[in-house]
């Protein structure tokens, strides 16, 4: 029999629509977190109370099946397959085996008391999350729902908002949406002096950046001005970075692994192409290692992983990339042939270098394995006495190549 997924609000029992009241009155077993049991009356929903351990989604198998044979009912907040426990159910049990009765979300009630078109407002979730997400979405204008963990999120919000430059941009919290209790209340993150409020909240931005702000203006699109990264000289710089971006391609999902992590910045960049995109950064050096948490964290992208070690042995056991972007180290034995075999057909290699003796290596390569081969050259205009000319970096040569997808291409 399917497994009932009935979506609560905060007005509990009494905002349920008849379908789901008899889902649950009809259940044997009624699964949810402590708050959401104590929503439902003892009188109507007679069936066992389990809690949800923690942590969570480890459990779910295991209860599925300690109660296999009898109606289940499973309870979330809002709508189940809006960051909610319906995604983890379906993942179990398959979508045929359940029977979703969705809410409306914390999103849908906060565009209707604001005014906000849903499909014009970006939603970010710091539930289990670092705050830091936020970050990534910051841009002038643009305005955010941000999912909060508890009653401290709008005041981290709003340091966030101040330590990024966005320090003018107006905070909405609201509080208890659909419930009797529901409050909102607001100011700016410049001047925001609220303590913790209701635990149970969503936090409205509109965001505002300082034109004084310190921190350089970042856009959506790979190429991030150098003075956004921590670094030690180990960095990608700007124009080169724009390019390697869009030699790897990125796409919704992917995984990349960044080989020579330096600052982050390749691998960075990639996870903000899209919330769904994944990076590995690899580097040997520990303090560079740091540097590329920090890195990430200040850009919106806590979620990049940093593996501390040297290539290729460090790229044992890393799940199967996408992409490879190898910025250093490329004369290790055996490290080109481990990134290429690591890739499934389809995926993408992309390796920049700028000494004689790697690009004699990237010649070889392409002579065997194919791509393209280019040299990338850039020239700032800097003062000359009196006069401005022209400095020269120095020439980074890439090579790029899609691993066949069928032997023989």
């Amino acid at each position: 029999m399917a497994v009932a997924v009935v979506g609560l609000g905060a007005d509990g029992w009494a905002g349920l629509t008849d379908t789901a009241r008899g889902a649950l009155t009809g259940a044997d077993v009624l699964i949810g977190g402590p708050r959401q049991l104590d929503l439902l009356p003892a009188g109507e929903c007679a069936g066992l109370r389990v809690a949800w351990p923690s942590p969570l989604r480890p459990a779910v198998p295991k209860l599925m099946a300690e109660h296999a044979g009898r109606r289940i009912a499973v309870l979330a907040s809002g709508d189940p397959m809006f960051y909610g426990i319906g995604r983890a159910l379906c993942e179990e049990l398959g979508p045929d085996a359940l029977r979703v009765h969705p809410h409306p979300s914390s999103v849908s009630y906060a565009c209707a008391r604001l005014g906000w078109p849903v499909e014009d407002t970006e939603v970010v979730t710091v539930v289990g999350r670092p705050v830091a997400r936020v970050s990534a979405a910051l841009h002038e204008g643009r305005r955010l729902l941000v999912l909060s963990a508890g009653a401290a999120t709008p005041g981290e919000i709003a340091a966030l908002l101040r330590e990024r430059g966005f320090g003018p941009s107006r905070m909405r919290v609201l509080e208890q949406l659909g419930s009797e209790r529901e409050d909102v209340y607001g100011g700016t993150a410049d001047t925001w002096e609220h303590g913790p409020g209701d635990p149970l909240n969503v936090v409205a931005v509109e965001c505002r950046r300082d034109p004084g702000a310190a921190v350089p203006r970042l856009g959506a699109t790979p190429g991030l001005p150098d003075a956004a990264y921590e670094h030690d000289g180990q960095l990608t710089k700007r124009h080169v970075r724009a390019a390697t971006l869009c030699a790897l391609a990125p796409a919704p999902g992917e995984l990349l692994w960044d080989i020579g992590g330096g600052s982050g910045s390749i691998g960075i960049e990639w996870m903000r192409t899209h919330p769904s995109c994944r990076a590995v950064a690899v580097e040997r050096v520990p303090e560079r290692a740091g540097r590329i948490t920090r890195n990430a964290a200040a850009l919106g992208v806590p979620g990049l992983r940093v593996v501390v070690g040297a290539a290729p042995a460090a790229l044992e056991g890393l799940p199967a990339p996408d992409a490879v972007f190898i910025g250093g180290g490329l004369t290790a034995p055996g490290l080109l042939d481990a990134a290429w075999a690591a890739l499934a057909p389809g995926g993408r290699l992309v390796v920049n270098t700028v000494t004689l003796e790697s690009e004699a290596v990237l010649a070889g390569q392409h002579r065997r394995l194919g791509g393209e081969l280019v040299k990338l050259s850039v020239a700032h205009a800097v003062p000359v006495g009196g006069f401005t000319g022209w400095r020269q970096a120095m020439p980074v040569t890439q090579w790029s190549v899609t691993k066949p997808k069928h032997q023989g291409e």
